[in-house]
């Protein structure tokens, strides 16, 4: 059996591991392809690429995007997206300088709240231009928690809405221009607060649904801390309005260390190769492992 995992972050946004690390390591735990899905960042894409070319493993380009959809936030899992077409290029644009805008503002906010933090000391973090990611490998540099995610809710989060800077593309513009560049969509974690948490499973089916209707392709299938109501679920939706199913774990490396690439938080759910697949079958652009080039 051969398993992947489509929804994983490099140190290009919020994970611990570069991207030829990633693949080194998705090779060791003996997956035969995966996804790099940084968050609104494409810059690890390539690397991961060749890398994954080397070790003769099955790679998609991806990126997982926040969009705007009835006043709530979603990450929308893109992949296989032709990142040189003129309609990512217009979306990608507009996504960076989002997350480029007001980084000394940002660093002043947290150093107000008694961090120590200057924006020479995020500037050895970036990856390519300074973001707000840069200022996340910085603080976790600092080994205030034990996981990322508190840097975000004390820190990052708090700083991002007094600036005035919570905003993000709308869905039916996202969707429409990933399409457009020639990959596909899913709805990544719809059971969390930026996802669709809160609503009754009617009308979360009602806004899947209405998604559905702007473009999008799909939704996970698997998650690693669905329910088994979440799972069901999602297992209906995908079957009553035929959407791709897609899975991942969200590995984050060193920055969230109870989920294991591939797996999640359990060696038992291994996500099917059948998933990247599906996938690969309707992308522009995907690297087939070496069995099957």
């Amino acid at each position: 059996m051969k398993y992947v995992d489509l929804h994983v972050h490099s140190l290009v946004s919020d994970g611990s591991m570069r991207p030829e690390e990633l693949a080194a390591h998705a090779a060791e735990r003996g997956l035969a392809a995966f996804a790099l899905t940084d968050h609104d960042n494409i810059a690890g894409d390539a690397v991961a690429w060749q890398a994954a070319e080397r070790l003769g493993l099955g790679f998609l380009p991806g990126m997982e995007l926040s969009v705007r959809f009835r006043g709530r936030k979603l990450h929308i899992v893109c992949l296989g997206f032709a990142a040189d077409s003129p309609e990512f290029l217009k979306l990608y644009r507009k996504v960076r300088a989002g997350k480029e805008a007001k980084i000394p503002e940002i660093i002043a906010y947290i150093a107000a709240k008694g961090v120590p933090i200057r924006e020479e000391d995020v500037e050895a973090f970036a990856y390519g231009p300074l973001d707000r990611y840069a200022i996340m490998r910085y603080l976790v540099s600092l080994h205030l928690y034990d996981h990322a995610q508190p840097l975000w809710d004390n820190y990052l989060d708090p700083a991002v809405k007094a600036l005035g800077l919570a905003s993000a593309v709308e869905a039916e513009e996202a969707l429409s221009l990933i399409h457009a560049a020639g990959g596909v969509t899913s709805l990544a974690h719809f059971h969390k607060r930026i996802g669709l948490k809160g609503l009754t499973r009617a009308e979360q089916e009602c806004a899947v649904c209405d998604l559905q209707a702007l473009g999008l392709d799909g939704m996970e299938a698997w998650y690693p801390n669905y329910s088994e109501d979440d799972r069901a679920f999602a297992a209906h939706l995908i079957g009553k309005y035929h959407l791709l199913p897609t899975a991942g774990t969200d590995y984050h490396g060193a920055n969230r260390p109870e989920i294991a690439l591939g797996s999640g938080l359990a060696a038992e759910n291994a996500i099917s190769y059948d998933i990247f697949g599906g996938v690969a079958a309707r992308v522009r652009r995907v690297l087939l492992p070496a069995c099957d080039a």
